[in-house]
């Protein structure tokens, strides 16, 4: 029987940049192994996403994770290169503006001094100064804005997966295209021990990490624990607009609604948590049209006159991995099976989080704690304890 120090379930952005960071850590001392059932990951949550960056959260910790991911982003070729080469990752900073009405603005004005005190470049904004930054705007019933004025944009979700993945594999990490069918649990060590591929074939092992995206709760069940994650369906519609919008480039901006778009060179591209926000099955990528007849498109032509004549031109659907407790992530271990760890519930965020939980995941199976950044209010505890830790910026 084979044995890995680590195994990874699940090998796309999560469980890539996790075996990248273990694997670069000299203080590291175990092999990996890293389970994908997808090795195409066409219908990842990675590979689905919208692939963006912002620093405008409401929890510092979440804020700091995003600041150390646009820095790493900044050095990415260096990071991740084999033998020179690497995937490249462009940046496009377009800025997230969030729009507030009345009943909202405190809540803004609050995350904009987390912000601020968290060294995030944002600035908030008054109802005349969106308009006069974006005159192609309705403001009538805005009260005011926040905007990321730097280091907010999006890249390719792909590109850095891959990087994760070539460097982690140069560094000796192994990939195996399987589906994980059960865990064996050593009920005398209260230990994961051993895992089963829909092969037929056990692998042993000293620790297990759950980068099982909108599956992970199944995944956390094979060990015997309660995981409150599960996919939420999220659709992405391209569209053309004929009319140009005078003035500055149109950030990725929230309606108060929840509805979002942004530029998308040469066109646009929106989307919105549905009315009906439910779990789905997780092999449930159906696009569910009325979403854009009956509530995304009439929200995006009252904010923008000029998208009352538009045309989609693609759609695509994809799942969040949804933390129904508080909206964040799950991440290490707990004492009730202390060689299971997670890093879950990204809830939408996940892709831009991806290098600081790494790190992270890195430290605490290392060191046996977090070094860099402390990680600890994200622990599994506060499900065991049911004491959530609410991320309110959630798009």
């Amino acid at each position: 029987m084979k044995h890995f120090d680590t195994l990874i379930i699940g090998g796309a952005v999560m469980g890539s940049s996790t075996a990248y960071w273990l694997s670069e850590n000299p203080d590291y001392d175990g092999n990996i192994l890293v389970i994908e059932p997808d090795p195409t990951y066409s219908q990842s949550s990675t590979a689905l996403s919208e692939a963006s960056i912002r620093h405008q959260f409401s929890q510092p910790v979440n804020i700091k994770l995003s600041m150390f991911a646009t820095e790493f982003f900044s050095n990415f070729n260096d990071h991740v290169q084999v033998n020179g080469d690497a995937p490249e990752l462009p940046f496009h900073e377009t800025g997230y503006l969030f729009l507030a009405s009345e009943d909202g603005m405190e809540n803004l004005i609050n995350n904009h001094e987390i912000q601020k005190n968290c060294g995030a470049e944002v600035a908030l904004l008054s109802n005349s100064e969106i308009k006069e930054r974006f005159p192609y705007m309705n403001t009538d019933d805005l009260e005011g804005g926040s905007l990321g004025t730097k280091h907010e944009g999006t890249l390719d979700a792909f590109s850095l997966m891959q990087g994760f993945k070539l460097r982690a594999r140069h560094n000796g990490v192994e990939y195996l295209n399987a589906r994980v069918i059960s865990l064996n649990v050593d009920k005398k060590k209260n230990l994961v021990n051993e895992v089963k591929l829909d092969s037929g074939e056990v692998i042993s092992c000293s620790r297990v990490i759950n980068c099982a995206g909108p599956r992970a709760k199944w995944i956390a069940k094979m060990a015997g624990l309660g995981l409150p994650v599960e996919p939420r369906i999220r659709a992405a519609f391209v569209f053309d607009c004929r009319e140009v919008l005078e003035g500055q480039t149109l950030p990725l901006t929230i309606d108060p609604s929840g509805v979002h778009v942004r530029t998308d060179p040469p066109h646009f591209l929106a989307g919105a948590p549905p009315p009906n926000d439910l779990e789905v099955d997780p092999d449930d990528f159906k696009v569910r049209g009325e979403e854009w007849q009956e509530h995304i498109w009439p929200v995006l032509a009252h904010r923008i006159p000029a998208f009352e004549k538009i045309k989609v031109m693609s759609s695509w659907a994809g799942h969040y991995a949804y933390n129904t407790l508080d909206q964040n992530a799950i991440i290490g271990s707990s004492e009730i099976l202390p060689n299971f760890f997670f890093c879950n519930g990204f809830s939408g965020h996940g892709f831009q989080q991806s290098p600081g939980v790494g790190r992270g995941l890195s430290e605490l199976i290392t060191y046996g704690e977090y070094r860099s950044l402390d990680l600890s209010e994200l622990s599994y505890d506060r499900v065991l304890n049911n004491e959530p830790f609410l991320e309110k910026a959630i798009i």
